[in-house]
């Protein structure tokens, strides 16, 4: 359950900085090798390389790598994360009289985030390759010609629906521990619940009870049950659009 927590969470994280690391990779390739002065600075700094990814490459550009980022974040975050969290669970990082070894907790977190680095690195190459990827006019560094999946692939129909049904459970699961106890709470003789006045009430007091991950429990189990219905519904609702659209049209 560590593993998928902890790299669900850093796919949630993901499809917020994304952007951020598009940019970096684009102004960390600009002028490679060259003097200052001697090249054009297509991205004068961090917010004049948004404009100008959104405006020559297009606003869907701000995103580009975001499949192998999301498969790099859960890996990496997943072993390094999980990892850590089995071994403090099963308590070899606190000493005798039951406190935490500094050492050994950061020899853990060195070697298990070297672990997840290590093994998401080729994932972390193809993503690079595909974000420095731009217009020729502000293109920098080499421009690899990676293609993932043609256009109108099923393939990338599939991805993109797993993506989408990360975020779906990301946004849906603290509703659902909340009509979750809703549901289950004891009620007085009118049938009022005796535990929370609505959905916010709920919220509030489970936040600030049990912390933001209490109203995430079960969400591994919310992934299994939500994450394939959502990729199947819209994977064949993509695919029956595009028959509908290649045959009957």
């Amino acid at each position: 359950m560590d593993f998928l927590m902890s790299g669900l969470a850093a796919c949630g994280a993901c499809l917020f900085t994304n952007p951020l690391e598009v940019v970096k990779t684009r102004m960390q390739l600009q002028g490679e090798l060259q003097s200052p002065g001697t090249y054009q600075r297509h991205y004068k700094n961090v917010f004049h390389a948004f404009i100008t990814i959104g405006k020559v490459d297009g606003l869907a550009a701000l995103q580009k790598g975001l499949a192998p980022a999301l498969l790099y974040q859960f890996l990496m975050n997943g072993i390094r994360l999980g990892t850590y969290g089995l071994v403090e669970a099963g308590g070899y990082l606190h000493t005798a009289e039951g406190t935490v070894n500094p050492a050994l907790s950061a020899a853990t977190g060195a070697l298990t985030g070297i672990t997840g680095a290590y093994l998401g690195s080729p994932i972390y190459m193809v993503k690079t390759h595909l974000q420095a990827q731009a217009a020729s006019e502000i293109a920098v560094g080499y421009q690899y010609k990676h293609q993932i999946f043609p256009p109108q692939s099923w393939k990338l129909t599939l991805v993109a629906s797993m993506v989408s049904s990360i975020a779906v459970v990301l946004a849906m699961t603290p509703f659902d521990v909340v009509s979750t106890r809703l549901y289950n709470q004891p009620t007085d003789a009118q049938g009022k619940g005796l535990m929370y006045r609505g959905i916010l009430d709920a919220l509030l007091q489970t936040a600030r009870t049990e912390g933001i991950f209490g109203t995430y429990k079960g969400i591994g189990a919310s992934y299994f049950r939500l994450g394939p219905h959502t990729i199947l519904s819209l994977f064949f609702w993509d695919q029956l659009r595009i028959l509908y659209y290649t045959y009957i049209k």
